[in-house]
C-alpha cells in the first residue's frame, strides 16, 4: 500500500539521513520555520505539533508534495543502493559487520547524546560509513538528560541546566530482538543486576543502538545511570561502562548481530572485550587464553587521550563489585581480571585502567593524528617493555569530518561548478579536488560573506535571548540587534573550555589585544563559545574571564561569548568565520576536528602546530602559531605561545585580510582559502578516515589482508 504524504514525512523524520540532506531539511523548515527553530530542529516534534489539516495547508502553501515525494524516493534509493564503495571494497564485512562502540554520538542537535569532539567524531564516522556503504552497526548509551544546556549568568559563571528528554519524542524507536520482542539486557554484579533497554537510531544505512537503564526492572539508583553524560562519580562511570561494553555486546547478540570486527572508540567500551571472550568460551568451548587470542584478533582500538589523567581508572573493590561475576565466569577471578587492566600486572597498588584493557585485547590500535600516535607510543611503552619506542604497535589514523554535515549548502552549490559531478561521493579522494583553485574568486568570496552575515545574525539572536532571560533593559536589546561588524575580520574560538585548550591565551597581553580590536581601519572581532565540564571550576573561571573582558568598554561589541555551544551553533561558526583560532598546549590536542570543518567552508586556521594541524600546515593554507617546539617550563611555554599568537595576528593574518583591490576583494587571502580547501578538504575528511579504518583496520581484523606490523600508519 502506498504511503501517504504524512507517512512519508514521518519516515524521513525517523532516519537521520535527512540531517545531511539540505533539501530535506528545508522541507521541515518550510512547514513552520519558527517552530522548527524553537524545537531544536526535531522533525518528530514538529510533525506531531501539526494537525492533519494544518499540515496539508502548509504543504499547499509551500508546494511541498512533490518535494516530499522526491526526497522519500531518494532516501529509499540511497538505503537500498548496492553499488557502494563498501560493497566493492569491504565484502568480507557483509554478513558480519563492524560493531562500533562509543560512549557518545553527536548525530544532530535534536539528539543531545554528545558533549563535544569525541561524540561528533563518532557521529561523522557513522555518516561516512553509511555514505560509503560500509557494513557497520554502532552501540552507545541513551542519555535521558543529555550533557547539559549552558546558561551564563550576570557574573559570567556557567550554570548547568538538565532537561529530561522523552524517548518517544525523539526520532528513535525500540530495538527488536530475533523473537520480535523489545531488546532488554541484564548484567550481573556482586550487588545485583543492572538492566538496560536498547533503542534504535537510523543514521542512513547504519543502525545505532543506544542502551537506556531508565526502565522498571532497575532500582531508582540504576534508573538514573544513563541520565547524564559524564555527570556522575566513579561508581556511576564504571556502571555506565559495564552496560556499554558488556550490555552492548549482549544486545547485539539478542538481535542476531554477530560482528566480524569490534571497534572501540576510546577506552569507555573496553569491557566489551570481556563479554566477547565469555561468549567464545561458552559457545565454542574455548579456554580463556584461546578465547582472548581470538577476541584480540577481531578488535580495533582508537585512543583519543594524550594525558594520563584522561584515562578511566578503578580500584580493586570497584572492579570486584562490578566485574566479579564476569571474572568468575571467565575462570580468572578478580585478581586475574584486574591484571588485564594493569601495565605492571604484579603491582597491587596500580589501579585498573580501561585503556590498558583495550590495548591488551586489541591487535590493532591507533591514535588520531600522526603526532598523537607518537605521543601514545611514548605514553604506553610500559606495555611493551621489550620494544623500542618506534616499534610500539600503536599507529595513527588522523580524524576527519563529514562533508554533508559541515559544508554549507550555499558553498556546495558554488563547488558544483568546478568539481566533478560525483564529487560528494568521492570527497575523500585527492583527485576529486585537483581543479578546485579554478573556482571563481568573486563567487567564492560572496558566498563566504553571506555565511558570515548569517553567523552574525544567529549570534545576535542568541545574545538577545540571553538578555531577555536576564531581564536586561530595552536599550541593551536594541544595541544587540546591531552587534558585530559584518565587514570586520572575524575570528572564532569554540570548543570545550578545558584548561589545556587555553581559551584565554589571547588575553595574556590585554593592552595589545585592545589595540588590535580598536583599529578602526582594520577592525577585528572575536566570537567565543564552549562549555566547561560541570566539575571543572578552573575551566569555568577561564570562561568567566572571557565574559568579563567582553563586558569591558574596550572590548564590548568586539569580543562576544555566546552561551550553549551545540552542533547548531557549531555549524554557523565553522561556516561563517574568517579565521579559526586554536591554541592548545602542545602536544595535548590529540587531533581536533573543529578546524577541519572550517577548512571545508573556506575559513583559514590559525593554530598551534598540534594535533591535525601539525601535519596539515604548509605555509600557504593557513597560519601557524609558533614553531612547534615545547619548553619544559609550562609558564614559559604559555608566555612564548601568547607572544607568537599576537605576532602572527599582527604581522600575517590582519595585513593579508585587509590587502584589498579596488573592488574590496582580498585576492591573496582568497588564494589561501582556495589552497586550504584543495589541499586539506580530502585529507581531513571522514570518508577518507573511514576508508583508512576499513583498509588498514577492519579488513585485517576480519581475517582479510595482512596489515604491516599490525599497526596503522
Amino acid at each position: 500500500m502506498a504511503k501517504s504524504f504524512r507517512d512519508k514525512l514521518f519516515a524521513l523524520a525517523h532516519n537521520y539521513w535527512w540531517c545531511w540532506q539540505p533539501d530535506v531539511t528545508s522541507i521541515f523548515r518550510d512547514l513552520d520555520a519558527a517552530k522548527w527553530r524553537e524545537l531544536d530542529h526535531n522533525p518528530v516534534l514538529l510533525l506531531e505539533s501539526l494537525t492533519e489539516d494544518l499540515l496539508e495547508q502548509r504543504a499547499r502553501e509551500s508546494v511541498l508534495h512533490s518535494r516530499v515525494n522526491y526526497a522519500y524516493r531518494r532516501c529509499e534509493e540511497y538505503l537500498h543502493d548496492k553499488n557502494t564503495w563498501g560493497a566493492l571494497n569491504a565484502g568480507i564485512l557483509g554478513q558480519k559487520p563492524v560493531a562500533y562502540f562509543s560512549a557518545e554520538f553527536g548525530i544532530h542537535e535534536s539528539l543531545p547524546n554528545y558533549s563535544g569532539g569525541l561524540g561528533v567524531l563518532a557521529g561523522d564516522h557513522l555518516k561516512s560509513a553509511s555514505d560509503l556503504g560500509v557494513p557497520l552497526v554502532a552501540v552507545g548509551l541513551l542519555y535521558n538528560e543529555g550533557y547539559f544546556s549552558q546558561q551564563i549568568d550576570e557574573d559570567g559563571w556557567q550554570r548547568e541546566i538538565y532537561d529530561p528528554v522523552s524517548n518517544h519524542r525523539l526520532p528513535i524507536q525500540k530495538a527488536k530482538g530475533l523473537d520480535g520482542k523489545d531488546v532488554i539486557v541484564k548484567v550481573d554484579t556482586r550487588t545485583g543486576s543492572i538492566h538496560a533497554q536498547a533503542w534504535q537510531v537510523n543514521v542512513g544505512r547504519v543502525r545505532l543502538f543506544l542502551l537506556d537503564t531508565n526502565i522498571e526492572q532497575n532500582t531508582p539508583e540504576d534508573r538514573r545511570l544513563t541520565a547524564r553524560l559524564y555527570g556522575g562519580d566513579v561508581r556511576i562511570r564504571i556502571r555506565q561502562e559495564v552496560i556499554l561494553g558488556i550490555g552492548g555486546v549482549r544486545a547485539l547478540a539478542q538481535m542476531g548481530i554477530v560482528p566480524n570486527v569490534v571497534h572501540m572508540n576510546e577506552g569507555h567500551s573496553a569491557f566489551a572485550t570481556l563479554e566477547l571472550i565469555r561468549q567464545r568460551m561458552n559457545d565454542d568451548g574455548m579456554s580463556f587464553p584461546d578465547a582472548m587470542r581470538e577476541t584480540t584478533e577481531m578488535c580495533v582500538f582508537t585512543t583519543h587521550t594524550p594525558v594520563p589523567a584522561g584515562h578511566d581508572r578503578f580500584g580493586y573493590d570497584m572492579i570486584d563489585e562490578h566485574l566479579g561475576p564476569t571474572a568468575d565466569q571467565l575462570g580468572i577471578g578478580t585478581v586475574g581480571l584486574i591484571g588485564l587492566g594493569r601495565v605492571n600486572v604484579a603491582d597491587p597498588n596500580e589501579p585498573f585502567t580501561m585503556t590498558v584493557l583495550a590495548f591488551k585485547c586489541s591487535r590493532r590500535a591507533n591514535g588520531v593524528s600522526a603526532l598523537h600516535g607518537m605521543v601514545s607510543r611514548r605514553m604506553w611503552t610500559g606495555l611493551w617493555p621489550n620494544k623500542a619506542e618506534h616499534e610500539i604497535p600503536i599507529g595513527h589514523i588522523t580524524n576527519g569530518v563529514h562533508l554533508g554535515t559541515w559544508l554549507a549548502p550555499q558553498l556546495a552549490e558554488v563547488y558544483n561548478r568546478v568539481l566533478p559531478p560525483d564529487w560528494k561521493q568521492r570527497s575523500g579522494e585527492a583527485d576529486t579536488w585537483k581543479n578546485f583553485e579554478s573556482i571563481s574568486s568573486g563567487e567564492f568570496w560572496e558566498a563566504h560573506e553571506a555565511l558570515k552575515q548569517r553567523l552574525i545574525g544567529m549570534v545576535r539572536r542568541r545574545m538577545i535571548t540571553r538578555a531577555q532571560r536576564l531581564n536586561h533593559d530595552k536599550k541593551e536589546l536594541i544595541e544587540l540587534e546591531s552587534l558585530l561588524n559584518p565587514e570586520a575580520l572575524t575570528i572564532g574560538f569554540a570548543r570545550r573550555f578545558a584548561p589545556y585548550k587555553r581559551a584565554d591565551l589571547v588575553l595574556k597581553d590585554v593592552a595589545q589585544l585592545a589595540g588590535i580590536v580598536a583599529d578602526s581601519e582594520r577592525p577585528v572581532q572575536l566570537i567565543f563559545a564552549g562549555k566547561s565540564h560541570p566539575a571543572d571550576d578552573f575551566g569555568k573561571g577561564i570562561l568567566q574571564r572571557i565574559f568579563k573582558m567582553s563586558q569591558d568598554p574596550a572590548f564590548k561589541g568586539k569580543v562576544v561569548l555566546v552561551e550553549n555551544y551545540d552542533m547548531n551553533l557549531a555549524r554557523h561558526l565553522v561556516q561563517g568565520v574568517d579565521v579559526w583560532l586554536n591554541n592548545p598546549r602542545r602536544p595535548l590536542e590529540a587531533s581536533g576536528t573543529s578546524g577541519q570543518k572550517v577548512v571545508l567552508n573556506g575559513g583559514l586556521n590559525c593554530s598551534i602546530l598540534d594535533g591535525w594541524w601539525a601535519e596539515a600546515y604548509d605555509g600557504l593554507n593557513g597560519f601557524a602559531i609558533g614553531n612547534g617546539r615545547i619548553h619544559s617550563n609550562q609558564e614559559i611555554q604559555d608566555e612564548r605561545d601568547a607572544k607568537a599568537l599576537m605576532k602572527v595576528l599582527q604581522e600575517e593574518v590582519i595585513p593579508l585580510f585587509y590587502d584589498r583591490d579596488e573592488h574590496g576583494q582580498p585576492h591573496n587571502w582568497i588564494k589561501h582559502m582556495k589552497r586550504s580547501v584543495r589541499t586539506l578538504g580530502w585529507r581531513f575528511n571522514s570518508d577518507r578516515q573511514v576508508m583508512d579504518y576499513v583498509m588498514k583496520g577492519y579488513i585485517p581484523a576480519a581475517g582479510g589482508e595482512y596489515c604491516e606490523m599490525d599497526r596503522f600508519h
